[in-house]
């Protein structure tokens, strides 16, 4: 398996991330809420992190967060693929109001992803 999260993987075009809030859906388990879609021209899935700054006035406290997001993610990514050549855009918003361990984190976005692939 490739643990990797390279720079292809990265969502990082406005128009996607825009056509990702207007027609995608939502899948939320406490701290980690994902917006996703569906789309069959890309050929990779697509991922983006955010951590509100309103929540977290310091950039020490939002980068830990997101830094831990993403290597969760990283990790579990290999269950997002499938026979089916679906591939999709998420973004991973971090909706908690205080600072979580790893372990929470990374059960969040376990639990978060399974449900992404039962709704399909």
């Amino acid at each position: 398996m490739n643990f990797s999260f390279p720079k292809s993987e990265k969502l990082k075009s406005k128009k996607a991330i825009k056509l990702l809030f207007t027609e995608g859906n939502t899948v939320t388990r406490y701290p980690i809420k994902l917006f996703y879609l569906s789309v069959e021209n890309s050929y990779k899935t697509k991922a983006a992190f955010s951590i509100p700054k309103q929540n977290f006035k310091k950039a020490i406290a939002r980068n830990r967060i997101k830094r831990q997001l993403k290597e969760a993610y990283r990790h579990q990514k290999h269950l997002l693929k499938n026979d089916s050549n679906l591939t999709y855009l998420l973004f991973f918003l971090y909706i908690g109001k205080e600072n979580s361990t790893y372990t929470t984190i990374n059960t969040s976005l376990i639990s978060v992803l399974k449900k992404l692939i039962n709704e399909k």
